[in-house]
């Protein structure tokens, strides 16, 4: 499905040398069809490194799709150039008007704070509220699958001790084979992760609305869904480059912090050695089949009619 996203935007030059299908503002406009409207809420504070993996996520498709980027507007992100946050980001006011095929709430470096005090948290709760009845399907990652959880069913999140650091093996639970998100799921595949904070399956199975697809040994719960399938919750970073782990975990060794390798990671556990992507096809496959079963093959052709 190729993308289409603004000529200038960093994440084009990055995609095009990987040979993932970019089509430019441009090129678009020569196209006569309906493509998908995706929202991307970005909440990390590397937004350009983010936004470049989600894209990567959603490119190499069929069908073409319009990415648009917002940001909060109670708090100023501080480690994106202005520049790029005014060129490419607006925030919820432009949008809260239109509608949307599908959207992505990213993680955030706040799960250890309780959600109410989180600078945009009413501000999250608007937009989360909104997507209810603006967008066909939103996939919320990390710590907005932990927001969005706690928002829309009360769902709490706990302190892990130590932070679960790298890459797990995860299993579909036996039952959920059969669940379309998950067709072509290897029995066992891995997915990054990087938090501190973690929400409990007994807690889900408290929540009628609520079913778990995917789940860690080690890790705890990885993929939620909710019955109507238009809310998906996804513990993780599948989308994470193979070097964002080495980053974080080089970052917090300069600030001091005694931060433990992550796991399943380095090759032979030696920070010195180039980490391998384990998890590449699994991601790729989750965010297709989000993409073709709960966005395209659901959303109405006339985008005003979703509700």
């Amino acid at each position: 499905m190729p993308i289409k996203i603004a000529n200038d935007l960093p994440a084009t030059d990055i995609l095009n040398n990987e040979n993932i299908f970019v089509m430019t503002e441009t090129r678009a406009i020569t196209q006569e069809i309906r493509p998908l409207e995706i929202l991307i809420l970005n909440l990390m504070p590397t937004k350009i490194d983010t936004e470049t993996q989600l894209m990567r996520m959603l490119g190499n498709t069929p069908l073409q799709i319009n990415i648009s980027l917002m940001r909060t507007k109670s708090y100023v992100p501080h480690n994106t150039p202005k520049s790029h946050l005014n060129t490419f980001y607006e925030t919820f006011d432009a949008y809260k008007n239109r509608k949307f095929d599908g959207m992505i709430i990213t993680g955030a470096p706040v799960e250890q704070m309780p959600f109410e005090e989180v600078d945009y948290w009413d501000e999250l709760c608007e937009i989360m509220e909104w997507s209810k009845s603006s967008v066909t399907s939103t996939f919320h990652i990390c710590w907005g699958a932990q927001a969005a959880l706690y928002y829309h069913y009360g769902v709490p999140k706990h302190d892990i001790t130590p932070k679960l650091f790298g890459v797990f093996e995860h299993y579909v639970v036996p039952e959920k084979k059969h669940k379309i998100l998950l067709r072509g799921f290897d029995d066992k595949f891995f997915a990054p992760h990087s938090r501190h904070t973690e929400v409990r399956e007994e807690d889900i199975n408290k929540v009628p609305e609520l079913e778990i697809l995917s789940k860690s040994d080690e890790a705890g719960v990885y993929i939620i869904t909710d019955k109507s399938e238009r809310r998906f919750f996804v513990t993780g970073h599948s989308e994470y480059d193979n070097i964002t782990l080495a980053n974080e975990y080089f970052r917090d060794k300069e600030r001091g912090l005694d931060t433990k390798l992550p796991k399943n990671y380095f090759e032979n556990d030696d920070p010195t050695q180039m980490p391998l992507n384990t998890w590449r096809a699994h991601a790729n496959l989750l965010y297709s089949n989000w993409l073709n079963y709960f966005v395209y093959q659901t959303t109405p052709y006339d985008i005003s009619e979703i509700n």
